[in-house]
């Protein structure tokens, strides 16, 4: 059904509707309305990583780790999984007569709002600091769980529009000031993708305010996005926050100020109750009718592309779809390709079972609050799965056949001083059992690291001292202990100690890099990623990941969190050397790039892309899969984005000793450059373009080995 069909028919049945029937649909519970044949209907459902809150499903790598992939082909494969997990449940549901919360196919996700600090605990929900990155993942996401036929198989929804990443705390009340520069250069292009390209059905707000003006109320905002943009689809609150206009950005007196606010400045659809006003203030004279009346077609517009009044193809999706095996081997594959190896001094992959301690067997020692995990998998807004697999669990299976022994100490609490209650009170109560096991064992695979109730949302972790955001870069002080005193051992005794570190952001790895064999940045990758992490660690699987945000060495390095310029953040903008840069990932391989060759479009062929770049890459090591990277820089406009910028990248596979040639265009947009007035235009004509398997930059070449090829264009 085409959007203008199902605008006439969604027209057509509000008009039959009471002003009290109108002003009850634009409540993300809306209720049915049994004379005009409308069922109950919640708009309220969660998909970051599978299907969420809602029982059994198929639970992928957050946010964040299937961005590591850089995979666009996975990240819509993920969608159409999702989508296909979401209408079967529906169909079970509704069959059932439930209706309730988190059974709907409207799933607000995904969340493409730029991760530009670490310390937002809420950044692994994301797709990483880069715009480019976020906006290519997030379209072809959309376009896996929306489809491209007749009718919509499940609504997407991008979030949170459009300045938001912390702090948690304040979010209620926050105020964040962004230029507008920054806002067309950092803040606006992957929703600006994710409407335009990706055809999104719905956008949600966010709680704070943006210069000024509240999120969920801007008419700055909906300037942009449906005057600018063409969006045409529905807009829906953040949850509760209309309430906070009045009660916490104070920028409205009443209840019935906020409605008018909201929906006057496009909010067709409240997560919250303040929309039970909207009565109250349309007969108090504050509010015209109209408002309701577009907004309530924009939501059954929805409906109807989603053909819940119709018979469809889905209603026929089988419930055995749900963690399938076609969707767990998906979710396999999304573990392995969204691994990040950070450090490898030779030690991986595990080959050497045989012993070199005093012993018949080879000896593993696995340590850490995260080894044994599940909550570690799963990140937050997740489903419920029907197996989990933690690294523990998964190295032990993986060892059976190579007749190894797996000791298992888990060293600390996640972040108190004492597993046991009745522990003395500074007793560090695991940690004698983790060096014991340590002396007996020939390697030590160490699991520390953060789990939602750490690091995520306000309101949603047990981490109130700073709402579900990151103090700083430093581990939970056990874990600092722990890890301090097994890598300390681990130098003094000769014992390899690799690191398997499980969070979702930016950690302080510093004495890791300097003492550990070997780093393996997991991520929450999802509940049975503990095989893919065991297939790594010993060889199965090559490595392939790509960090998509920059590991810092310290918070002091940064501007303060509140600061929303772009100035010294993220790797477009930093001015100093990062631990480990955006874009960077160790293989078993050894792929680079040997030479490019970029060819520029003249003018009046220009479509979308303005160059293209071929690249000759060679893999001198094991097979494996690589991501290859363009970055590009203005070198004449003086106000241009300071470091090279992601253009374009693809995954591609490599046997050993294979050589070929691999192409990827370059948009015309790459070329742009954004001024104090927030205008995008080509400025110049003179361009540096670079290639190969990680950013350009010392440190990245110093960590890799390998050199980024590197050419200047007149375009």
């Amino acid at each position: 059904m085409k959007r203008e069909e199902a605008q006439k028919k969604a027209a057509e049945l509000v008009g039959k509707m009471t002003l009290e029937e109108k002003a009850s649909q634009l409540r993300f519970d809306a209720p049915a309305i049994g004379r005009l044949g409308i069922p109950a209907y919640n708009w309220w459902n969660e998909a970051l990583h599978g299907v969420a809150r809602a029982g059994s499903a198929t639970v992928f790598p957050q946010a964040i780790g299937m961005a590591a992939a850089f995979d666009p082909d996975m990240m819509e494969e993920i969608g159409d999984a999702i989508a296909q997990e979401g209408r079967a449940k529906y169909n079970a549901q509704i069959a059932h007569g439930d209706r309730d919360i988190y059974k709907g196919i409207t799933f607000w996700s995904p969340n493409v709002n730029i991760f530009r600090d670490p310390r937002w605990g809420r950044g692994h929900e994301t797709y990483g600091e880069d715009p480019y990155l976020s906006g290519r993942l997030g379209v072809r996401f959309i376009k896996g769980l929306q489809g491209d036929g007749p009718v919509m198989k499940a609504a997407a929804c991008a979030k949170h529009f459009c300045v938001h990443s912390g702090p948690e705390a304040l979010r209620h009340e926050f105020n964040a000031i962004a230029s507008v520069k920054d806002m067309e250069e950092t803040y606006l292009p992957a929703f600006e993708a994710c409407v335009k390209e990706g055809h999104v059905e719905a956008v949600m707000g966010a709680y704070n305010r943006v210069n000024g003006e509240p999120a969920c109320g801007s008419p700055f905002l909906q300037s942009i996005l449906r005057g600018k943009w063409g969006f045409e689809g529905h807009y829906v609150s953040d949850c509760w926050a209309i309430r906070d206009f009045h009660e916490h950005h104070k920028v409205t007196s009443v209840p019935e100020e906020s409605v008018k606010l909201a929906l006057e400045n496009g909010t067709d659809l409240n997560c919250g109750c303040t929309y039970t006003r909207i009565l109250e203030a349309n007969r108090l004279g504050m509010l015209d009718e109209a408002y309701l009346t577009e907004s309530c077609i924009r939501l059954f517009t929805t409906r109807f592309l989603l053909g819940m009044f119709d018979e469809t193809e889905f209603d026929k999706i089988p419930y055995s779809i749900v963690e399938s095996p076609k969707h767990v081997a998906l979710a396999h594959r999304a573990a392995a390709e969204s691994a990040v190896l950070l450090k490898n001094d030779g030690i991986l992959p595990i080959r050497n079972v045989s012993s070199p301690k005093d012993h018949n067997e080879y000896t593993i020692a696995v340590i850490g609050p995260n080894a044994n995990s599940r909550a570690a998998l799963m990140g937050n807004y997740h489903g419920t799965s029907s197996r989990y697999i933690t690294v523990l669990e998964g190295i032990q299976d993986r060892t059976e056949r190579e007749g190894c022994r797996v000791y298992y100490s888990e060293g600390c609490h996640l972040f108190i001083n004492r597993v046991e209650d009745l522990a003395l009170h500074d007793s560090s109560d695991r940690l004698a059992e983790a060096l014991t096991i340590s002396e007996l064992a020939d390697l030590i695979v160490l699991v520390p690291g953060l789990d939602e109730t750490l690091e995520g949302e306000e309101g949603d972790t047990g981490n109130s001292y700073a709402s579900g955001d990151k103090a700083d870069l430093s581990y939970p002080e056990p874990q600092q202990k722990l890890m301090k005193t097994i890598l300390d051992y681990g130098k003094e005794s000769g014992t390899p100690v690799v690191i398997v570190n499980m969070t979702g952001s930016s950690m302080d790895l510093c004495e890791a890099d300097d003492k550990a064999s070997a780093i393996l940045q997991a991520w929450y990758p999802g509940a049975r990623a503990g095989a893919d992490i065991a297939g790594i660690l010993f060889g199965d699987i090559s490595p392939s990941g790509k960090l998509p945000v920059t590991f810092y060495r310290n918070c002091e390095e940064l501007p303060p969190f509140e600061d929303y310029a772009m100035k010294g953040r993220t790797y477009r903008y930093f001015d100093k050397e990062p631990l480990y840069p955006f874009g960077y990932g160790l293989t078993y391989g050894d792929c680079s790039a040997q030479e490019m060759f970029v060819k520029t479009q003249k003018a009046e062929d220009f479509d979308e892309d303005a160059a293209v770049v071929s690249v000759r890459v060679v893999n001198r090591g094991e097979a494996t899969e690589d991501v290859l990277q363009i970055y590009i820089h203005d070198e004449e406009y003086p106000g241009a984005v300071p470091n090279p910028s992601l253009c374009g990248f693809k995954r591609v596979r490599l046997e050993k000793g294979e050589s070929r040639e691999v192409t990827i265009p370059i948009r015309l947009r790459a070329f742009t450059s954004v001024d104090e007035r927030g205008k995008r235009d080509v400025r110049s004509r003179k361009f540096r373009i670079w290639a190969g398997f990680s950013q350009p930059g010392q440190r990245s070449e110093k960590l890799t080995g390998n050199v980024v090829l590197t050419q200047i264009v007149d375009l």
